[in-house]
């Protein structure tokens, strides 16, 4: 980490309209100007890609390069970031009390690869301005954009000042920019249902990859096991748990497994992701009753499920201690109550592009490709076509899954 009283950084276009007039180079090639009395024209001020930002620091962080503007603290207060709906965030404080929030221009100015600033449970510094804060910790209660022009009438309104360095970040790819659908997450639970509508794997995979990349422990949750045989899933399951990922097998219409899934995220800040339809919200629903998240079935005719939740939410679950310890994460205290648990439940995902990966680093990730890739006779070998290649031969002898090769193969050509 570098700091300094003063930074130079990269901000985003103006956009202010230009006031100076652009066409001085088509004046001096039609008139006859003496070039000796030609003055140079150059971008300065407020029309500069770069500005000189006083009080910041550089750091780095899960996400890329942060500028850390400098606040005062003592008019500031420490928040996490509920959701983000539209311009407004909600966020919440040490004391439960959640604020509609905007951003403060200079974060918005900064130029980044993301396509928004702010992320459901990233940590920030707001400041207040007037009024009185909610005192509900449910962003569903809270409703920004609502047609109810009380919904957020007399509320304490804030502007976040700064959001502080990221870590266990859930990113994709979208519109050639970072989309960040969560940051500060422990563990990332992906979702797929066992029918209605089908596992894709290749989707497994490519979040699999995500969350070996950003430093995420996965676990795979197969649901909706009431309306299938469950041992048809086997195969799947022994491919991935032999792998050293945990699966589980839950359904949220007759509880099957609701406990296991509770142990799992029992003091740890998680985030559930998957398929439209699969059952996520559901889940959420039988592992804590009166959540109340709005669900909805799937369609017959196309099998797949509809958009619910629109946002990526934070929520807080009141979980009792894990009634088996086999299940239970390992960093939790043997004695007393337990730490609080988070959850961020996120919108279905039908397309999933990896973020600042490319094709060299994808068998990396990969944790039954990784130990071959180095006994292949070419240390630029691409384990597709080659013909002495060691991941090839491996998957030959059965050592590697066909299926997770070929998904290997697909993930890198795409």
């Amino acid at each position: 980490m570098s700091k300094k009283r003063k930074i130079r950084t990269d901000f985003r276009k103006n956009r202010e309209i230009r006031t100076r007039q652009k066409d001085y180079t088509e004046h001096f090639d039609n008139e006859d100007f003496d070039e000796e009395l030609a003055e140079r024209v150059r971008a300065k001020g407020k029309f500069s890609r770069k500005r000189t930002v006083a009080g910041a620091e550089i750091t780095e962080d899960a996400s890329g390069t942060v500028v850390l503007p400098e606040i005062d603290q003592q008019e500031c207060r420490l928040g996490r970031v509920l959701c983000v709906k539209g311009l407004v965030s909600l966020v919440e404080d040490a004391q439960g009390m959640v604020y509609p929030c905007t951003i403060r221009r200079l974060l918005k100015s900064l130029a980044t690869d993301q396509r928004h600033v702010v992320a459901a449970g990233d940590h920030v510094w707001f400041r207040t301005v007037g009024g009185r804060p909610d005192v509900h910790s449910d962003p569903q209660r809270t409703q920004p954009h609502s047609n109810e022009p009380s919904a957020t009438a007399g509320l304490s309104e804030g502007i976040i000042e700064r959001i502080e360095p990221r870590r266990g970040v859930l990113s994709r790819t979208s519109r050639g920019q970072q989309q960040v659908i969560v940051a500060n997450v422990d563990q990332l639970i992906i979702v797929v249902s066992a029918a209605e509508p089908r596992i894709k794997p290749n989707l497994i995979d490519r979040l699999l990859v995500t969350a070996e990349r950003a430093r995420i422990c996965p676990a795979i949750c197969i649901n909706k096991i009431d309306l299938v045989n469950p041992a048809d899933l086997m195969p799947l399951v022994g491919v991935y748990g032999r792998l050293g990922y945990r699966v589980l097998m839950t359904s949220a219409e007759t509880h099957f497994g609701i406990q296991q899934l509770r142990n799992q995220l029992v003091g740890q800040e998680t985030v559930v992701t998957g398929q439209s339809g699969v059952g996520k919200s559901s889940l959420l629903n039988a592992m804590q009753p009166g959540l109340d998240r709005k669900v909805q079935v799937v369609s017959r005719e196309t099998q797949k499920g509809r958009h619910t939740t629109t946002t990526a939410e934070l929520i807080r679950l009141e979980l009792p201690p894990p009634v088996n310890t086999v299940d239970a994460p390992s960093d939790l205290p043997q004695a007393g109550l337990p730490p609080a648990s988070y959850v961020v439940d996120t919108p279905g995902i039908r397309q999933f592009e990896l973020w600042d990966v490319i094709p060299e680093e994808v068998a990396g990730y990969f944790r039954d490709i990784r130990p071959y890739v180095s006994k292949c006779r070419y240390s630029d070998c691409t384990h597709t076509h080659e013909e002495a290649c060691a991941v090839k031969d491996a998957v030959a002898d059965g050592w590697v899954d066909t299926r997770r090769y070929e998904s290997y193969v697909q993930i890198r050509e795409g």
